[in-house]
């Protein structure tokens, strides 16, 4: 397969150049600089070499698709289980008095009728700044000597 170099314009290229440098994604820029690669007419072959990806990577995602390739798709996987309301509504529940997880997912079933795993609901309250400390007691000894009401032991020989 025989390809021409990419046309773009000035106002392209120097947009492409500004992605280059400040870009906050390191593969947003990796394929910014196979577009400019192509643009200055290099081969398909030598940027595959060049950049360290497959051949079919280039052709397939980031030639077929141009401009489009560039920014990052949407993840896939499972759909979102804790709406803004339920999660406005453990924010609330869980300022308002100390609940455990536990009564956190019960309180979560009994009002909405939602069923998720407990670890979900662990990572959302994290994201949500919430954090689980534990109550410690201290075994170290007062500075003031204790007063015993117990007698003091003698010697007797």
């Amino acid at each position: 397969m025989t390809l021409q170099a990419l046309p773009l314009s000035d106002a392209d290229r120097q947009q492409l150049r500004k992605m280059v440098k400040y870009g906050d994604d390191w593969r947003e820029r990796h394929r910014v600089q196979t577009i400019l690669l192509f643009a200055d007419g290099k081969r398909a072959k030598d940027i595959a070499a060049e950049q360290e990806i497959g051949l079919d990577t280039v052709y397939e995602r980031w030639l077929a698709s141009g401009f489009e390739a560039i920014r990052n798709k949407k993840q896939g996987g499972a759909p979102v289980k804790l709406t803004a309301e339920h999660r406005a509504l453990l924010r609330r529940w869980a300022s308002e008095e100390a609940l455990t997880a536990p009564q956190l997912l019960a309180k979560l079933q009994a009002t909405c009728q939602l069923t998720i795993h407990e670890n979900t609901l662990r990572r959302a309250l994290k994201q949500m700044g919430f954090v689980w400390k534990r109550t410690r007691h201290s075994l170290k000894k007062s500075a003031q000597p204790s007063t015993s009401t117990r007698p003091a032991m003698t010697s007797t020989s």
